[in-house]
C-alpha cells in the first residue's frame, strides 16, 4: 500500500502553486505516493497555463483507492471560490490570506476523514493572513488547531534533525520564554517523535543561548540557571541528552553523527544552521499530528512570483520526506494489525 499526500497550493500570490505543480513532474514521486492538490481550480489553471504545462485536473476522489497521480493527471481538490483575476500575483492581499487558510484546513480535514496519510504545504504569507484576520501565526499552530494536538516543529536536512523550543518570537522575548521546564516537555516530545522514527535510543544535543554556552556565567546565566538543570534531570530520568553545547558547534556536531537530534532554543539560531548548510534542501516537520505533515521552508517569494522561475527543489525534497515518512507508518500501522 502507498501513501496519499494532500499537497497544498500555500498563497495563491505567492510561488506555492508554481513549485507544486513542477514538482508534480517529477515522475518518480508519482510511484511512491498518490497525490492530490488542495487549493482553488482557477489558481491552480493558470499556474499550469504559465509553466506551458498540459494538466487533466479532475476532482479528487481520495476515499478510492483505485486512482493514481501522473505528472499530467493532478486529482485536484477544489476548496472555495478565489478565482485568478480576484487578485495580483506578488502582492499582500487578505483574499489570498484566507484561501490559503482555507487550503490547509480542508487538507486537515482530509486526515481527520483518514482519507489521507500525509500532507505537504507551499508556503503562506503572514502579512496576507494577518490583512484576512487570521489569528495563527503558521501552517504549525493552524494544523495544531485543528486535530487539537500538541505539535511541535522538527527541521530535517541530511543528517541532522533540530526541535525549537520557541519559534516565531522576538529574540528579546524568545530569551524570556526559555525555561526548564519548557525544555523537559520538548525533550520528552522529541524523544517521542525520535523512537517513532525508528531511533530506539535516541541521543539529544541541547544548544546553548549565550557565547560559549555562557562560559561558566561569564556571559550569562541561562545555561546555569535553566538549562543545565533541565539536562540534568532529564538525564535522571534515563534519557540521553547532552549539553548545553555552544550553538557554533553542535548543528556541525549533529552532522558529524554525534546527536539524533538538537534542541534549537530560538527560531533563527535552527533556521540558521539547516539553511547555511543546505537551504533548498532543508524540510519542515510538523510533529505530534496523527498524519504526516511536511513542508517547504521557504517563504511566498512574491518578487519572483508567477515568473516561473522558482526552484521547486525544496518542495520535492518535502513530498519525498512526506512520503517516506507517511510510507514507515503504513508499514508500522500493518505490522501492529497482524
Amino acid at each position: 500500500m502507498i501513501p496519499t499526500l494532500a499537497l497544498t497550493i500555500g498563497d495563491p500570490a505567492g510561488v506555492g502553486p508554481e513549485i507544486v505543480l513542477r514538482a508534480l513532474q517529477v515522475e518518480d514521486l508519482h510511484d511512491r505516493a498518490r497525490m492530490l492538490v488542495v487549493g482553488s481550480r482557477s489558481v491552480v489553471a493558470q499556474a499550469a497555463e504559465a509553466l506551458g504545462l498540459a494538466l487533466d485536473l479532475p476532482q479528487a476522489e481520495p476515499a478510492d483507492s483505485r486512482w493514481r497521480s501522473t505528472p499530467s493527471l493532478v486529482p485536484l481538490l477544489q476548496v472555495g471560490d478565489l478565482r485568478s483575476d480576484d487578485y495580483r500575483i506578488g502582492e499582500v492581499a487578505a483574499n489570498t490570506g484566507a484561501a490559503s487558510v482555507q487550503y490547509v484546513k480542508a487538507a486537515a480535514e482530509l486526515g481527520r476523514q483518514l482519507q489521507i496519510d500525509g500532507i505537504v504545504t507551499a508556503p503562506i504569507n503572514k502579512e496576507s493572513m494577518r490583512a484576512a484576520g487570521v489569528k495563527q501565526p503558521g501552517h504549525t499552530e493552524i494544523l495544531g488547531e485543528a486535530f487539537g494536538a500538541h505539535v511541535e516543529t522538527m527541521f530535517v536536512v541530511d543528517r541532522m534533525r533540530i526541535f525549537f523550543l520557541t519559534r516565531h518570537l522576538s529574540l528579546r522575548d524568545a530569551i524570556d520564554a526559555v525555561s526548564k521546564s519548557g525544555l523537559l516537555r520538548l525533550l520528552e516530545h522529541a524523544r517521542e517523535v525520535l523512537v517513532e522514527l525508528g531511533v530506539e535510543k535516541p541521543v539529544i544535543g541541547v544548544a546553548g543561548l549565550n557565547p560559549h554556552a555562557g562560559d561558566g556565567g561569564l556571559f550569562g546565566r541561562d545555561e546555569i540557571e535553566k538549562l543545565q538543570p533541565g539536562v540534568r534531570e532529564a538525564q535522571e530520568l534515563g534519557w540521553d541528552v547532552r549539553g548545553p553545547i555552544g550553538a557554533d558547534s553542535i548543528f556541525h556536531q549533529a552532522l558529524e553523527g554525534r546527536y539524533d537530534a538538537v534542541i534549537s532554543l530560538y527560531h533563527d539560531q535552527g533556521h540558521i544552521a539547516a539553511k547555511t548548510y543546505d537551504f533548498m534542501r532543508t524540510v519542515s516537520v510538523t510533529t505530534g499530528l496523527p498524519i504526516v505533515r511536511t513542508s517547504v521552508d521557504h517563504g511566498t517569494a512574491f518578487d519572483i512570483a508567477g515568473k516561473g522561475t522558482a526552484d521547486p527543489t525544496n518542495m520535492i525534497e518535502a513530498i519525498r520526506l512526506g512520503t517516506e515518512m507517511s510510507a514507515a507508518r503504513l508499514a508500522r500501522a500493518n505490522a501492529t494489525k497482524a
